[in-house]
């Protein structure tokens, strides 16, 4: 992907809905033919491309479970070679699991784990693969989540995930920045989307005490981000974790000096 380029191939997994959607209509508002994944959500993937298409670009959508370990790498190749090639892969597709540590069961952590970090291992290796192959460079995006810098009770599994997902892409900066691929996280807060139950909720009428700009954010906000740093501006920075969270990671003294029970400390 050269310097002087608008546009060009991109793959959004987990975009039938929320960060995704909204990443990959940025995209697309930019010039990028967009590939699209979707786990449960066909109809929300399908939504998805109508937004993408009307910006005068390509579209396409596949399913996608990440969980499926080799075969999810499968689909990004059968995307790629669909799309006609490979500029930007967003790892955006994830899960999570709100239960205390002690009452994680083996099989809910391995699902967790999989899903975040393994499956988003084989899904950006072979979408790295194939940029190294065509030999032009490109931008490999990791959603991940303040998760990955600070934790949370009852999201020990998550947070495991979170924090190897993002040291996975400090790796991939190093070993293939000289392929002209550079790899960066981005780590929202608190978002509303469906993951966070705030469907279709205009966050600017939420309050939020413990967050300095005092509301959630919009997903439109992050993809905002995601297509900066998709774009020729961005062409050097590589190797770090952006927190898009209104503050909240500055958080840690000032809530902590303000917590007046434990309530905290229970899921």
């Amino acid at each position: 992907m050269t310097l002087t380029e608008r546009g060009g191939l991109a793959i959004v997994t987990g975009a039938d809905s929320g960060i995704g959607r909204a990443a990959a209509v940025a995209l697309a508002a930019d010039g990028f033919n967009v590939g699209i994944t979707w786990h449960t959500d066909e109809a929300g993937a399908e939504a998805t491309a109508s937004e993408v298409r009307e910006h005068g670009v390509r579209a396409l959508i596949a399913p996608l479970d990440v969980a499926d370990i080799p075969a999810c790498g499968d689909v990004i190749d059968r995307l790629t070679e669909e799309l006609g090639g490979l500029d930007v892969f967003v790892n955006n597709a994830g899960t999570g699991l709100k239960t205390p540590f002690l009452d994680v069961g083996l099989d809910e952590w391995k699902h967790v784990l999989d899903v975040d970090l393994t499956g988003a291992f084989v899904c950006i290796q072979r979408a790295a693969r194939q940029m190294v192959r065509a030999g032009r460079g490109g931008r490999i995006i990791a959603v991940t989540s303040v998760h990955a810098h600070q934790p949370m009770v009852g999201s020990s599994a998550y947070d495991a995930a979170k924090h190897g997902l993002s040291g996975l892409m400090k790796n991939i900066a190093l070993e293939l920045g000289g392929s002209g691929i550079s790899a960066v996280s981005v780590a929202p807060g608190e978002i509303a989307t469906p993951m966070t139950g705030q469907t279709d909720q205009d966050p600017h009428g939420t309050h939020r005490a413990g967050i300095p700009m005092g509301r959630p954010g919009d997903a439109r906000e992050v993809a905002a981000l995601i297509a900066f740093l998709a774009s020729p501006r961005a062409a050097y920075i590589s190797g770090t974790s952006i927190a898009i969270d209104g503050g909240m990671l500055q958080m840690g003294p000032q809530a902590g000096a303000h917590l007046m029970s434990d309530e905290w400390r229970s899921v």
